[in-house]
């Protein structure tokens, strides 16, 4: 049993993950400039789409045991947004920061050539 709320859970994680980083449109929701939806419209847009329920309770689960942890609420649970790896332009209020002398930056073995020819990064259009 434990099981299939894990699968259950992995699934509408996924399907939130595609909501609030990619298409909120999906279940016809609205993010504001910070990437923030309202957690009542979430749970209502996805309990009205096909193959998915969600409550309260499912979804701070979620939030809470997520790995990656993808998604934050706001302080009163009103609110919630994804962390990162948006398709769509928000402002996810990152605080600026210098990086350290010395930054360690893990890939295959099969990249460094092509890292050594043209370095590791390559400029990223502002959103």
């Amino acid at each position: 049993m434990r099981s299939g709320r894990s699968d259950r859970n992995k699934n509408t994680s996924k399907f939130i993950s595609l909501i609030l980083r990619h298409k909120p449109e999906t279940i016809g929701i609205t993010l504001d400039e910070h990437g923030w939806a309202d957690v009542r419209e979430l749970i209502d847009g996805i309990n009205q789409s096909e193959g998915h329920t969600l409550d309260m309770e499912m979804l701070e689960e979620i939030v809470r045991t997520d790995e990656k942890q993808r998604y934050s609420f706001n302080e009163d649970h009103t609110l919630i947004r994804a962390n990162q790896g948006h398709s769509i332009p928000v402002d996810v209020e990152l605080e600026e920061k210098t990086p350290p002398d010395i930054l360690w930056h893990g890939t295959g073995e099969k990249y460094v050539a092509s890292i050594d020819a043209q370095g590791c990064c390559l400029p990223v259009a502002s959103v």
